[in-house]
C-alpha cells in the first residue's frame, strides 16, 4: 500500500467545514466549462472594479492562500508546523508594471526573509523575478536586444533589487527560491541567478534556481550548471518542477514559428523530472534539492533514490514541496514519515492575489487527472469520517 493513501493523516488538521469547502472548490474546478465561465465572470468583475473580495476570500482564497499579510498568515504557518510541515511565504501579487509595485515586492520578500530567520517553521523565502521588473524588459534582455538609456537604467535598478534580496538572504542565513517563468524571459533570469550563486553560494546553498522539466532543454541546463559549480567550487540550489505555462509555451511557439520548447507528451516530462531527481541525488555533494511536485510516482521515486544512496530522510539538502491546499496526502504523509516538507503559502491582499488565483484555477483545469485525484481523496476522507 502506498504511503500516500493514509487520508486520516492527510486531512487531520482539516475541519468538516474545510473539507466541504475543498470538495466544492475541486468539484467546480474539475468541470472545465463551469470553471471557465466562473473565471471569465471574475475577470470581468475585476475589470469593472466590482467588490468581489468577500466572495473570493471565503472560497478559493481561504483554501489556497495564507492571509493578507505575513502577520495574518501566522495561523496557517503554525497549523502546518504542528505536522512538521514548513512554510514558504510567497507574496503572490502578479502582473505589475510600476516601480512602486516592484519596491513593494522587494520589501515583502525582505520581510519574509526576516521572518524565516526568526522561525524554524519557515525554511525558505521565495520571489518571482517579474515581481521586481517589467516582463517586457526581461523579454528584451533574454533575446539579446540592445537596450536604450532608460531601459538600461531600469535594468540597473532591477539588478539592485535582486542583489539586495540575495544579500539579505545570505546575511540572515536563509535560503531563497527564484521561481521559473516563461521560456522567452528565462535566459535573463538564469543569468542573474547564476551570478548570485557565484557570489553567495560559496559555503552554503543560499540561492536556488527553479528548473521546469517540461522544457526539453532543461536536463542539459542542469548538467551545465553542475559543471560550472564544480569548476567554480560553489554550491547550487535547484527546485525541480514540471512547469506552469505549458499551453502558453506551445501556442506562442506555433504563432511565432519557432521550435516548441516544451515536451508535448506528459510521459516525456515525467521522464525528465525523474531524471533530474536522479542527477541531483547523485551530485548531492554540491546540490541542494527541492522537489516541487504533486505527483505521487515522482515523490516515491525520490524516496527510493534516497534509500538507494543511503540519504537520511531528514537530510536538509533534500526537501519535498507542494502548494497550500493541494496534494495534502503527499505533504502530510511524507512529513509523518520524517521527510523534510514545505508548503508554498501565497499571501497578500485579496485583490492583488486575484491574478495568481485565476492562473491557479486555469492551470488546474488543464492538469489531466489532478483535480480528479484531489476530489477522490476528499470523498474518501468524508466517507471515512462518516463511518467513524
Amino acid at each position: 500500500m502506498s504511503i500516500f493513501n493514509n487520508f486520516e493523516v492527510a486531512f487531520k488538521d482539516k475541519s468538516n467545514y474545510d473539507l466541504n469547502r475543498a470538495y466544492f472548490l475541486f468539484k467546480v474546478i474539475s468541470l472545465p466549462y463551469i470553471s471557465k465561465i466562473l473565471i471569465s465572470v471574475v475577470k470581468l468583475a475585476i475589470s469593472l472594479k466590482l467588490p468581489i473580495e468577500f466572495f473570493v476570500k471565503k472560497t478559493i482564497y481561504s483554501h489556497f492562500c495564507g492571509g493578507v499579510s505575513v502577520e495574518k498568515s501566522q495561523n496557517t504557518i503554525d497549523k502546518l508546523w504542528e505536522s512538521n510541515i514548513g512554510t514558504i511565504l510567497d507574496f503572490s501579487a502578479e502582473g505589475k508594471e510600476k516601480k512602486a509595485d516592484f519596491n513593494r515586492v522587494l520589501n515583502e520578500t525582505l520581510l519574509s526573509i526576516k521572518k524565516a530567520k526568526e522561525l524554524q517553521s519557515i525554511p525558505f523565502a521565495v520571489f518571482k523575478t517579474t515581481g521586481l521588473v517589467r516582463f517586457s524588459l526581461l523579454e528584451k534582455i533574454s533575446s539579446g536586444e540592445k537596450l536604450n538609456i532608460s531601459e538600461n537604467e531600469e535594468r540597473e535598478n532591477f539588478i539592485k533589487r535582486f542583489y539586495k534580496i540575495c544579500e539579505e538572504a545570505s546575511k540572515n542565513n536563509v535560503s531563497v527560491f527564484i521561481d521559473a517563468e516563461e521560456s522567452w524571459i528565462q535566459n535573463a533570469i538564469d543569468d542573474i541567478v547564476l551570478k548570485m550563486m557565484l557570489k553567495f553560494n560559496r559555503k552554503k546553498t543560499i540561492i536556488f534556481n527553479t528548473i521546469q522539466l517540461y522544457r526539453n532543454d532543461r536536463i542539459n541546463y542542469l548538467k551545465k550548471i553542475i559543471r560550472t559549480a564544480s569548476q567554480k567550487k560553489i554550491k547550487i540550489g535547484v527546485k525541480l518542477v514540471r512547469g506552469a505555462y505549458h499551453e502558453k509555451e506551445i501556442e506562442r511557439a506555433i504563432e511565432k514559428g519557432y521550435k516548441i520548447p516544451v515536451h508535448t507528451k506528459k510521459e516525456e516530462t515525467d521522464k525528465d523530472f525523474n531524471e533530474g531527481l536522479k542527477i541531483c541525488i547523485k551530485n548531492l555533494d554540491i546540490i541542494s534539492l527541492c522537489a516541487g511536485t504533486h505527483n505521487e510516482e515522482s515523490s516515491q521515486f525520490l524516496i527510493d533514490l534516497m534509500s538507494k544512496y543511503k540519504i537520511k530522510k531528514n537530510d536538509k539538502r533534500v526537501y519535498f514541496s507542494q502548494l497550500l491546499g493541494m496534494s495534502d496526502n503527499i505533504s502530510y504523509n511524507l512529513s509523518k514519515q520524517g521527510y523534510n516538507v514545505a508548503k508554498y503559502v501565497p499571501y497578500g491582499p485579496v485583490r492583488d492575489l486575484l491574478p495568481y488565483l485565476i492562473r491557479r484555477a486555469e492551470e488546474n483545469t488543464s492538469i489531466s487527472g489532478q483535480m480528479g485525484r484531489e476530489l477522490k481523496n476528499i470523498i474518501f476522507e468524508k466517507k471515512r469520517r462518516k463511518n467513524h
